[in-house]
């Protein structure tokens, strides 16, 4: 059968994206090209790629200082940093704050507008104010700027325009290099968004680092989710005490396969006299030994001597890693010069706390 021709005889133009309609190439439904697309956004890259570098050049000059002064207010400051900005500035605002306060830095937004009906209460002299205004003539700002003027609170402006009403009253203006925005009309906030951005994640790290903040200070402020689960500790999620799978030398082996069932770990611990870890008995043990008389001999026959273990302040990840690399399933847990074991950690257990 001949193909089917296009309608009024056109040719396609370029092969559909399966699924959506749209052709790869050619003039669409739009009247953009793919290659005007593609176009569209490598100049944004570009563009604000170029913003980036500028304000990375800045910190050798005319930002390093005001960065440094504005660093220094917020870490000797008793309170918060409340963040504040309208519209796209205000979006920004928030993640900064966000990033603020999980790395450390306690923060928060407030919205002008709200801060302008009631909100302002929230700001007191202990806290330091972050503003963001690309122009620096924001109006919904002005009540804000009063108000931080008024009660001598610590204002930090972020802004493009040094002469501006914000950049002057600020104790500490950080301004952005000149930098041309990624929107082709030149009104949509772009490039100056992506450096406020950028600022504040400097910011941020530059008090992490100050503070001397740690991953384990980052997990106190991140316990759920895949970022709570990677920094868990060993002794987070170990077992302790009656629950740990042990019994002491010269236990018969026919006690031993009890206390393994009982347990349901697939294994348990040999101790002595003093309660010092002397090897392990796993279900690989059992098939290695397996014989008619296997019942009536001493755990000592049986155990793997010196078994792996690992310490309670090591990260749940690396014991993990331990027992991929050496395909066991489990770990005794000692403290460090300590022969008793404090601990017992199963595979399982890794799994249950989502660290895999």
């Amino acid at each position: 059968m001949d193909a089917m021709p296009e309608p009024n005889g056109a040719a396609a133009q370029g092969s559909a994206v399966k699924g959506t309609g749209v052709r790869e190439s050619g003039v669409g439904a739009a009247g953009v090209g793919g290659t005007d697309i593609l176009e569209a956004a490598r100049s944004v890259a570009r563009l604000e790629g170029a913003g980036v570098q500028a304000l990375g050049q800045s910190f050798e000059n005319g930002l390093a200082e005001p960065f440094i002064a504005a660093t220094r207010l917020i870490a000797q400051s008793s309170g918060h940093v409340v963040v504040t900005g309208m519209g796209k500035s205000g979006h920004i605002g928030r993640k900064i704050a966000a990033t603020l306060a999980s790395t450390g830095t306690p923060a928060f937004f407030v919205h002008p507008g709200e801060a302008s009906h009631g909100d302002m209460g929230m700001i007191t002299q202990a806290n330091v104010v972050l503003a963001i205004s690309n122009s620096g003539e924001t109006s919904e700002l002005s009540d804000l700027l009063i108000y931080t003027r008024r009660f001598r609170i610590p204002l930090i402006a972020v802004t493009s325009a040094s002469a501006s009403t914000l950049a002057r009253e600020a104790d500490v203006a950080l301004v952005l290099p000149a930098a041309e925005e990624a929107c082709p009309l030149g009104l949509a906030p772009t490039t100056s968004t992506t450096l406020t951005l950028v600022l504040g994640d400097a910011l941020a790290v530059a008090l992490l680092r100050s503070k001397g903040f740690s991953r384990d200070d980052f997990r106190e402020f991140h316990p759920g989710g895949r970022l709570g689960n990677v920094l868990r500790r060993v002794r987070d999620i170990m077992h302790r005490g009656e629950a740990m799978p042990l019994i002491t030398a010269g236990t018969s082996m026919s006690k031993v396969l009890i206390e393994m069932s009982a347990r349901g770990f697939g294994c348990v611990g040999v101790v002595d006299g003093e309660g010092a870890l002397m090897g392990i008995v796993t279900d690989g043990d059992l098939r290695r030994h397996l014989s008619p008389e296997i019942l009536d001999q001493p755990v000592e026959t049986v155990m793997t001597h010196a078994p792996k273990s690992i310490t309670p302040d090591a990260l749940a990840a690396e014991a993990l890693s331990v027992m991929h690399e050496t395909r066991i399933n489990a770990l005794f847990v000692h403290e460090p010069g300590v022969a008793q074991p404090s601990g017992f950690l199963h595979l399982h257990d890794c799994l249950r706390n989502g660290v895999y």
